[in-house]
Parts: C-alpha cells; structure tokens; sequence
C-alpha cells in the first residue's frame, strides 16, 4: 500500500500531457464547403495499360484546380486508351449563377490537349498538359470562358 501511494504522488507531480501538435489536428478531413466542387467518393482511375502513351498517360488520374482564381473544378480521368480516348467526371463549385454538381463525360486527347464533349449542363472543358505537370483548364458555359490551372491529387 506505502507502494502504491508513492507512485500516485509521484504521478501527480508530473507535468500534464501536450496537447497534440496542430499537424495531427489538420489530418482530420474538414467536411466540404457547399459551394465547393465534390467528386462522387465511388470514383476509380483504372491505370492506362502498356498500350497506351506516355504522353496520354500522364492524363489518368484527380486532378484538382481554380477557375479564375475563384471557381472550384475537379477532374477525374478515369480510363485512357492507346488511341487518346478518356472517360472523365467533372465535378464543379458555384460557377456563375451554375450551381455545384459532377457529370460524367467523354472526349480525347490530341497532342497534348484533352478536349471533353460537351457536359449535360452545356459547359465545354479543354486540358492542356502543360510541361511542369499542370493541367491549364478552361471552362467555358453560357457564352463565359473561365480557365487556371488543376494539379494532380
């Protein structure tokens, strides 16, 4: 028992705990803003095969970006085949009086331009690989073209 009250003063004289250092704290995911653009969570890249050039390629994947500095886009390449041709999901914020949603799509890619048909809601997408690895996107609806750049996620 002299045993046990020892170490309980001794316990209660040590310092108290850090609090956790704020990294640990940003790894938890903040939920999206409502007016941000959101990719459906079931979205898969599929890996291009051996067949498929590098320069198509380097397409595949998220990529994330800013329309005029302001406008949330978010690009999902899905599939790439050996001839240019991709199956996408565009996802997108508040853009003008066009509110948040995703659509899927298709398009191709020619040299190294990626040119999506259009999207149910009339907007027109083009992605220019650019040579850091950036995607230079515009996206035009209504008549507006709005463009920036989108990095891979």
């Amino acid at each position: 028992m002299t045993a046990f009250a020892l170490v309980a003063c001794q316990s209660a004289s040590e310092s108290p705990p850090e609090p956790p250092s704020q990294p640990a704290l940003a790894a938890v995911a903040a939920p999206a803003a409502p007016n941000s653009a959101v990719l459906d969570e079931t979205v898969t890249i599929t890996p291009p095969g051996k067949g498929v050039p590098a320069k198509y390629a380097a397409f595949s994947g998220i990529w994330a970006g800013q329309l005029n500095g302001i406008y949330e886009g978010k690009l999902a390449v899905l599939t790439v085949s050996p001839g240019g041709q991709v199956t996408v999901s565009y996802a997108w914020g508040d853009v003008a009086d066009n509110k948040p949603g995703v659509a899927d799509g298709a398009g191709r890619i020619v040299g190294n331009t990626l040119k999506i048909g259009r999207l149910p809601n009339g907007a027109d997408l083009t992605f220019t690989m650019l040579s850091d690895g950036v995607l230079a996107g515009t996206y035009t609806l209504a008549g507006q073209t709005y463009s920036g750049q989108f990095a891979r996620q």
